[in-house]
């Protein structure tokens, strides 16, 4: 029993340290999960959902009742997704009031931070991807990071705040979620909507909030499904493509860049190197010890079955 309270409250804060990043901007929570080992869980268990509600609605309006949605529903680890998402909304709202302004007060050091670690981050899609990549792969992933880092730093607009572009604003914004290198967060910030968003959490702005959770849930709904699919059919051509974007996004953590996207001088570089050294080092040491521990796990594997024989 302690164990499976253990495992939840692990997994709580797992969803936690996801909700957290969306919450900044350039911070994209689809890294996390890949650090944290939540992405495939977060997006098969997504992409069930998604089928098993379509499925509900299909197969109830023709009276075949509920037997292959059930099937779909339960295809999903809902021991891990249950707890993830509550740790993900909770810790969100805790960020979007309080760590949002401290992130406003030292954004270089906290860019400096997150560069590190995205940095390093780059590592997971590319060696999960399969070894060696092929000539073409280095093409691709290069031609998307490119894009990417152009992306990255084009220029704030502001849209007018209207239930129309809340909704899909947040559409768009919520695939940065369950796409490793984009922040939802800087979405909304390069279209003028982060800071209305925040203000409506803030004043707890009924309708605002409603419209934006019925945007968010209609484009995750639409871009999960692709996404599941590519992972499941193309996963490595799927994992070149999120390597250039994760280090294309890189552009929009530089820590030396004001809020107009433009390059400053340097300014407390040991300091701020250090912060990315930091991150850099705190993912390096959390892949080691994951690698570490898939080579015992191996070992002992491959020694009970030496044993049984």
């Amino acid at each position: 029993m302690a164990k499976s309270v253990g495992s939840y409250i692990f997994n709580v804060v797992r969803g936690g340290a996801v909700g957290t990043s969306e919450a900044l901007p350039g911070i994209s929570g689809g890294t996390v999960a890949l650090i944290i080992g939540l992405y495939d869980k977060l997006i098969g268990g997504a992409g069930h959902m998604v089928s098993g509600l379509r499925l509900t609605l299909t197969d109830g309006l023709r009276g075949k009742g509920m037997g292959r949605a059930k099937e779909r529903f339960a295809m999903a680890d809902w021991g891990v997704l249950v707890p993830a998402l509550v740790g993900m909304a909770l810790f969100l709202l805790i960020a979007l009031l309080t760590i949002e302004p401290i992130l406003q007060e030292y954004t270089q050091y906290a860019y400096a931070l997150f560069f590190g670690l995205v940095l390093a981050s780059v590592w997971i899609p590319y060696s999960t991807a399969g070894l060696p990549w092929r000539p073409g792969h280095y093409i691709v992933a290069l031609v998307v990071a490119v894009l990417a880092f152009l992306v990255m730093g084009m220029p704030s607009a502001n849209l007018p705040v209207t239930t129309v572009v809340i909704f899909f604003t947040a559409a768009v914004a919520i695939c940065a979620l369950v796409l490793p290198g984009m922040s939802g967060s800087f979405i909304l910030l390069s279209v003028g909507m982060y800071e209305p968003t925040l203000q409506a959490v803030r004043a707890v702005d009924i309708g605002y909030i409603v419209t934006f959770g019925l945007g968010a849930v209609t484009g995750l709904a639409l871009f999960v499904k692709l996404l599941q699919y590519m992972l499941d059919n193309k996963r490595r051509i799927t994992l070149v493509f999120l390597t250039g974007i994760m280090a294309g996004s890189l552009r929009a953590l530089w820590p030396w860049q004001n809020e107009e996207r433009e390059i400053l001088s340097f300014t407390d570089v040991p300091l701020t190197i250090g912060f990315m050294v930091l991150g850099f080092c705190v993912v390096t040491g959390a892949l080691v010890w994951e690698y570490r521990k898939r080579l015992r796990q191996t070992r002992e594997a491959g020694h009970e079955a030496t044993l049984v024989h």
